[in-house]
């Protein structure tokens, strides 16, 4: 357990041991289901943590230029890449740093296939598929809402694959459970399954959330290895990213004014919904806090949160404690460090809250604390 008293605030702390306990069971499904899980940077890119990441799993995916450097730079590998959309001046930069290129259009593949012929480099080529079947309810998270620009249907898809593509990916999944993938998998092969005997390999994207307490990996594994023997040919590649990082650490944030305004009391803090938590705003959601009723309790102390940007709507509420907060008290909101921490801005020069390790041997290690400099070198 993380000894708050030893962090400073702000800071996002991952705790080491709960990285590990998720990244042995990623290995273990790896290992039985015969699988190749990779990490997604979209959910997590703490490269710091990265050597510990490595001895569990090696491989990672991609979504831009700077995602496939920091592969092959701290993962130690080429990137699995898939961008919604790729230029003439960035994708020679993905052909050095990716073994695997996917693109999202026909008509992408057919402009930069080409390059990768003359490039002499073994890159392996895919096309993202839209299965037209989503169970994510938000549509901020929806790769398969109608009219998705992400991916090709299997209307505009034809009959047959273009000669070069070796692989086919599909993402339709936040957060979700095996029993989603597996109705995925239906669609899949309702509508794109006279390609799966012909392509090397099937990437299923993120989503899967395997390390949450209440995902049946045993019968993700009975789905992958059922899969498996109907498409022996098949790879079979997984990408989450929420997976890895789940419930692994905190955002240590302190109480800097309680504010009154027509009875309704906000603790104002020194971080930022806006700034430091932005899927509150988007999903939205509501963090637990540690130590605070999670609904308003009749008769107890309750508070909004208040985040330290200008913007108005930056805040949520409302909490419960056992007894009133005061200014310099710690706020401590849990499992902020998977998307959180790369999805952060610095509107309004808000500092960034520091990024750290709690370690195995109950030391704090101080990744990188943010300042000014970060902010001015960002601007221009």
């Amino acid at each position: 357990m993380i000894d708050i008293s030893k962090i400073p605030s702000p800071c996002y702390v991952m705790e080491e041991r709960l990285l590990r306990k998720n990244l042995q069971l990623i290995k273990s499904v790896k290992e039985r289901a015969g699988v190749n899980i990779i990490l997604a940077f979209k959910a997590f890119a703490m490269w710091r943590a990265f050597p510990i990441v490595r001895e569990y799993i090696p491989y990672s995916t991609a979504s831009s230029v700077a995602e496939a450097q920091l592969a092959f730079e701290e993962m130690g590998s080429h990137a699995h890449t898939y961008a919604p959309s790729y230029t003439d001046y960035d994708f020679p930069t993905f052909l050095k740093y990716s073994s695997h290129i996917t693109f999202n259009s026909l008509s992408q593949f057919h402009r930069f296939y080409p390059q990768i012929i003359v490039s002499g480099r073994d890159i392996k080529c895919g096309i993202r598929i839209n299965p037209e079947f989503s169970v994510v309810e938000t549509d901020l998270y929806n790769p398969s809402m109608p009219g998705s620009r992400l991916g090709v249907t299997a209307k505009n898809m034809g009959e047959r694959l273009p000669e070069g593509i070796s692989g086919l990916h599909l993402h339709n999944l936040c957060e979700n459970n095996s029993f989603d993938l597996e109705k995925t998998l239906k669609a899949v092969e309702e509508k794109f399954g006279h390609f799966l005997s012909e392509i090397e390999w099937l990437n299923l994207g993120g989503g899967h959330l395997m390390t949450h307490k209440d995902y049946d990996v045993e019968h993700l594994i009975k789905l992958i290895i059922g899969f498996k023997r109907k498409y022996p040919n098949l790879e079979i590649i997984m990408e989450p990213g929420s997976a890895f990082a789940w419930e692994t650490g905190v955002l240590v944030a302190d109480v800097a004014d309680i504010v009154e305004n027509e009875g309704v009391l906000t603790a104002m803090l020194n971080v930022s919904f806006s700034c430091h938590m932005p899927d509150c705003l988007e999903m939205p959601y509501k963090p637990r806090i540690r130590g605070a009723y999670h609904d308003p309790v009749a008769g107890k102390p309750t508070y909004r949160m208040g985040g330290n940007s200008c913007l108005s709507g930056d805040f949520m509420g409302e909490w419960s404690f056992d007894k009133p907060l005061q200014v310099g008290d710690k706020i401590i909101f849990e499992d902020m460090i998977h998307y959180t921490i790369v999805k952060t801005t610095m509107f309004n020069g808000v500092s960034h809250p520091s990024i750290g390790l709690w370690t195995l041997d109950n030391q704090f290690k101080l990744y990188r604390k943010f300042g000014y400099e970060d902010y001015k070198n960002r601007m221009s």
